[in-house]
C-alpha cells in the first residue's frame, strides 16, 4: 500500500515503499453480452505507479525498474498488491483474477515481506497468470518453465498478446495455456492473411485443448462482432468497462460459468523421444547415410518464417553438431520460436540463436538421434536409436521411426524439452 508520508523522488523510492496500486478491468462472456446479458467471469489486475509521478504508467514504471535491475522485485510487488487488493475487496473464488507476470521473475524468490499475500492468494483466489508472448523471443525457456510452475501450483495460465509474434503459435501446445488472449490489433483490424493464420492456429489449439479464447481491445460494437468472428468466447475492453476499483458488490457476484482450466498434457515421465514414438509406431533399420535426407528435410521445414516452428534435436555427441549443422540451425533460429540441441559436451550456444544442452555420457539420449519440428500446423519427427556399430560414421545403423502424427510429435517434443528446459 502507498503510504501518504512517503516521498517519491525515484523509482527506487517506489519499490522500497511498495508504492503501487491496482485497478481492475472486467472480463466478460461474449456470447452472453451479444445477447444483452452482462456476465462477468473475472477481472484483470492492472498496476499503476504513484499518481502524479513519472512512474504512474506501468510501461514507464517497468522500464525504470529494469534499468535499476529490480524488475523481478517490481513484478512480485505488483502481483502481491493485486492479490491483497482483490482479497480485501471480497473477490469470490467464482470469479477469476487475471494477473500479469514476467516469466523470468517467477524464477526469483519472493521478497519475504510479500510472501504472506502470495500465500493468502493461493488459498483464497482463483488466479490465471498472464505471460506475454513477447517473452518467447527473450527467453522461451523461462516462459515454458514458468507456465509449468504456475500449473503445478494449481493456478491457470494465459498467453497474452497472441498475434504480435508469429513464433508464439508454435509454442502454444507447450505452454498449454488455459486462456489464449488475442492481441487488440487482431480485434480492431481482423482482416488479412496474417490474422487468418493466427486465428486458425489458435482455433485448432482451443479445439484440441478446451482452452478459452479472449479478445482484447473490444471498445465498440464493431469490435465485439469482430471478436466473435475471430472465435473468441471471452472479451475485455472499454465496451465492457474501463479499469477502476472492483465493484462494491463484487463479493456477491458469481459467474454462472467460470473460466475453466484445461487438463495438462501428459508428463513424459523420463521417457525419451525414441521410446515414446517407437511404442506407437513400427520401426525399421537404416544407416545414417539413409536417414540424413529425412533429417535435412525436417530441418528445412524449420525455415518457414511465415509459420515459425520449434526445432529440437538430440545429436548424441557434440562432434555431430558439425559446421554445416550449425549453419542450418542458425538460419532456422533467425525466425523459429526455439531452436535447441542436446548432445554430450555441447556448449550453451553452439550456433547463433541456438540453445545447447550438454548431457552426460550415461544419459539415455546419448544413444539417440532425434530431429523434431513442431509448428502451428506442421509436425514431424525422426527418432532413431544407435545400434552401436563400428566403422565409418555414415555407415552406422539405427533403428528408427518417422511420424507426422501431431499428438505423437508433441509428446516426443515435450520429452526433449524436459531436458532442454529443466523444471
Amino acid at each position: 500500500m502507498e503510504a501518504s508520508t512517503t516521498v517519491i523522488r525515484s523509482v527506487d523510492d517506489v519499490l522500497d515503499a511498495r508504492a503501487v496500486t491496482t485497478v481492475f478491468q472486467p472480463v466478460v462472456r461474449l456470447d452472453a453480452w451479444h445477447r444483452k446479458r452482462h456476465e462477468t467471469v473475472g477481472y484483470e489486475a492492472l498496476t499503476r505507479g504513484p499518481a502524479g509521478t513519472p512512474w504512474e504508467q506501468p510501461l514507464a514504471l517497468f522500464a525504470a525498474a529494469a534499468e535499476r535491475g529490480r524488475l523481478a522485485e517490481l513484478d512480485w510487488i505488483c502481483r502481491a498488491t493485486a492479490y491483497r487488493t482483490a482479497i480485501d475487496a471480497g473477490l469470490p473464488p467464482g470469479l477469476t483474477l487475471f494477473v500479469n507476470a514476467e516469466p523470468a521473475a517467477l524464477g526469483v524468490p519472493c521478497p519475504p515481506d510479500l510472501a504472506p499475500a502470495i500465500l493468502d492468494a493461493q488459498l483464497r483466489l482463483r488466479v490465471v497468470t498472464e505471460m506475454t508472448e513477447r517473452s518467447i523471443g527473450r527467453d522461451p525457456s523461462a516462459l515454458l518453465t514458468a507456465a509449468e510452475a504456475c500449473r503445478g501450483s494449481g493456478w491457470g495460465v494465459a498467453l497474452d498478446d497472441v498475434g504480435v509474434e508469429p513464433a508464439c503459435l508454435a509454442v502454444l501446445p507447450f505452454v498449454h495455456p488455459d486462456v489464449v488472449k488475442l492481441d487488440r490489433h487482431l480485434t480492431q483490424h481482423p482482416g488479412g492473411g496474417y490474422a487468418a493464420r493466427v486465428v486458425t492456429a489458435v482455433t485448432a489449439y482451443a479445439e484440441r485443448s478446451g482452452a478459452a479464447v479472449l479478445a482484447e481491445g473490444v471498445e465498440t460494437p464493431e469490435h465485439l462482432s469482430a471478436a466473435l468472428g475471430l472465435g473468441a468466447n471471452l472479451g475485455q475492453g472499454w465496451l465492457f468497462g474501463r479499469p477502476g476499483p472492483l465493484p462494491p458488490d463484487v463479493g456477491q457476484r458469481h459467474a454462472a460459468v467460470g473460466v475453466p482450466f484445461v487438463a495438462p498434457p501428459a508428463n513424459p515421465g523420463g521417457r525419451t523421444p525414441y521410446e515414446i514414438v517407437s511404442a506407437r509406431r513400427p520401426t525399421a533399420r537404416a544407416t545414417k547415410r539413409m536417414l540424413l535426407p529425412i533429417s535435412h528435410s525436417l530441418e528445412a521445414r524449420a525455415l518457414d518464417a511465415g509459420e515459425p516452428p520449434m526445432l529440437l534435436a538430440s545429436l548424441q555427441e557434440a562432434r555431430h553438431f558439425t559446421p554445416a549443422t550449425a549453419r542450418r540451425y542458425a538460419a532456422a533460429a533467425e525466425s523459429a520460436a526455439l531452436v535447441a540441441a542436446v548432445a554430450t559436451e555441447l556448449p550453451g550456444e553452439p550456433a547463433p540463436g541456438v540453445r545447447g544442452t550438454a548431457i552426460g555420457g550415461d544419459d539415455p539420449l546419448r544413444g539417440e538421434w532425434n530431429v523434431i519440428v513442431a509448428g502451428p500446423h506442421f509436425a514431424g519427427a525422426l527418432v532413431a536409436r544407435d545400434l552401436a556399430d563400428t566403422g565409418a560414421d555414415e555407415d552406422r545403423r539405427f533403428t528408427y521411426a518417422v511420424t507426422y502424427d501431431r499428438d505423437l510429435v508433441l509428446d516426443a517434443a515435450r520429452a526433449l524439452l524436459h531436458r532442454i528446459v529443466p523444471t
